[in-house]
């Protein structure tokens, strides 16, 4: 079991609580001390005062040391030899005769070391003097002269200074300390609204915020920043949901129209060529299935973060007559006219198989989308230093509205959403994947009724051994 409050208010009031405390104890010590060492410098300018007058009397007169007590010196004592010439009543009373003798002891026993500090203290029943003393040669004759101070009202005020503090700490420190709870909770109160808040959010509410009484305080910052973490994961969880149900249809789409073949074909008779026409509509089907299944995992894979593949110095041009090469087929079927244009020889440090990913997948694009006979344009060439590849078509153009869109999954301009293209709506977003792994960036140039280019620009690499494609 442990003593240490769970409360943070409680651990608050206790920190502040002990941090004063420490504070007021170190004061009051320190003033205790400067008004005692104050007080008792007082004494002894007193001392020093009286010292001097009695001094002057006796230099001046000896037979009228008597006149000592009409100058307002109560403790006073003048000897000659052992013999006392004068005392006040007062110095009588208080017995100091006894502080003298042992101020003597002390004078023959440590020589000398005494003389440097002529001021003592001394005690009789149960009162406290300060005493000096001096000797005085004077008219042929030797005085030994000494005075006192009581120091009842030095004793006096301290104790009524130390009496102040006794009282004062406790009261001080409970009261700090009530206000210091008082106060801890109104900091801490945007705290509890906070956690009151967040317990509503759930799942189903992630549009919730946390309310943030003050922006630019420690609180307030805490606030926002979770605030925008909300929102991340509000805008992550709608794309899950959009995504799952864009897959779910996309999924859905083939997997019916399989079904669909089949049943009719089971309730006609089809002779080889009409079953081989079936077998090939379900193949078909499939493969577009299959395509959107491989295409699904390559997303899950750039969403988990674990697709680092290791970059290696590239030939652009090389790469990319490899793709028209093999996507030359599609563009023929359609009559399109496909051409490479390369500037100038380009070495790039990238991942070969990503970026031929993202480069088949705007090829096709551009073929799916460019009408029969149509033309489509590869170039290869240097911008703003960077190596680049512009892949234009003669399509029908991406309108404004949709041109931020396209490189989202399952984003589909809705007249282009046609049985005949075949398409998933994840090519781009793909694309867009495997530039950015490879440090680059994808941009789009388009203008509707009159095609558009995608451009592909990758940071060059100057000299290197170029990977074989």
């Amino acid at each position: 079991m442990t003593l240490y409050p769970r409360s943070v208010r409680v651990r608050m009031t206790l920190w502040f609580g002990a941090t004063l405390a420490l504070i007021l104890l170190a004061f009051s010590v320190s003033i205790q001390m400067f008004v005692h060492a104050r007080l008792m410098r007082q004494v002894n300018r007193q001392l020093a005062r009286d010292l001097a007058v009695v001094t002057r009397v006796v230099r001046d007169d000896p037979d009228e040391i008597s006149e000592v007590s009409e100058l307002g010196i109560a403790l006073a004592q003048v000897a000659e030899g052992d013999r006392t010439v004068y005392r006040t009543e007062d110095w009588r009373r208080a017995d100091l005769d006894k502080a003298l003798k042992r101020w003597g002891k002390d004078l023959k026993r440590d020589g000398k070391r005494k003389r440097s500090d002529p001021v003592w203290s001394w005690r009789s029943d149960g009162r406290s003097y300060r005493l000096t003393a001096t000797t005085l040669a004077t008219s042929g004759r030797d005085f030994r002269i000494a005075v006192a101070q009581d120091e009842k009202s030095v004793r006096q005020n301290l104790t009524t200074l130390a009496l102040m503090f006794l009282i004062g700490f406790p009261l001080t420190l409970s009261l700090a300390a009530i206000g210091g709870y008082f106060l801890a909770g109104r900091l801490l109160r945007p705290v509890g609204a906070m956690a009151s808040k967040a317990q509503e959010i759930t799942a189903e509410r992630l549009s919730e915020r946390l309310p943030v009484a003050s922006p630019n305080d420690e609180f307030g910052r805490l606030a926002t920043v979770f605030n925008r973490t909300l929102e991340r994961l509000e805008n992550s969880f709608e794309q899950l949901r959009r995504f799952t149900a864009d897959a779910s249809h996309e999924l859905r789409t083939p997997l019916t129209a399989i079904r669909s073949v089949g049943e009719v074909a089971l309730q006609e008779p089809l002779d080889p060529a009409a079953c081989r026409d079936v077998i090939g509509s379900m193949l078909e089907e499939a493969d577009r299935l299959a395509r959107l299944v491989d295409n699904l995992l390559v997303l899950t894979r750039a969403d988990s973060g674990r697709v680092r593949p290791p970059r290696t110095p590239l030939d652009l041009a090389a790469l990319v007559k490899d793709v028209a090469d093999c996507l030359g087929v599609l563009a023929e079927e359609k009559k399109q006219a496909l051409t490479v244009e390369i500037a100038e020889p380009l070495i790039v440090e990238a991942d070969r198989e990503t970026l031929r990913l993202a480069l088949i997948n705007i090829l096709d694009n551009a073929i799916k989308y460019t009408p029969a006979e149509g033309h489509i344009r590869i170039v290869v060439k240097r911008r703003d230093g960077k190596a680049a590849v512009e892949i234009t078509d003669d399509g029908p153009g991406i309108p404004v509205e949709h041109r931020e869109k396209i490189f989202e999954r399952f984003y589909r301009i809705e007249k282009a959403r046609s049985g005949e293209t075949g398409g998933t709506g994840l090519g781009l977003a793909i694309a867009r994947w495997a530039v950015e792994l490879n440090g680059g960036r994808i941009e789009l140039e388009s203008e509707e009724g009159r095609g558009s280019t995608f451009r592909i620009a990758l940071p060059e690499r100057q000299g290197g051994d170029v990977a074989q494609t």
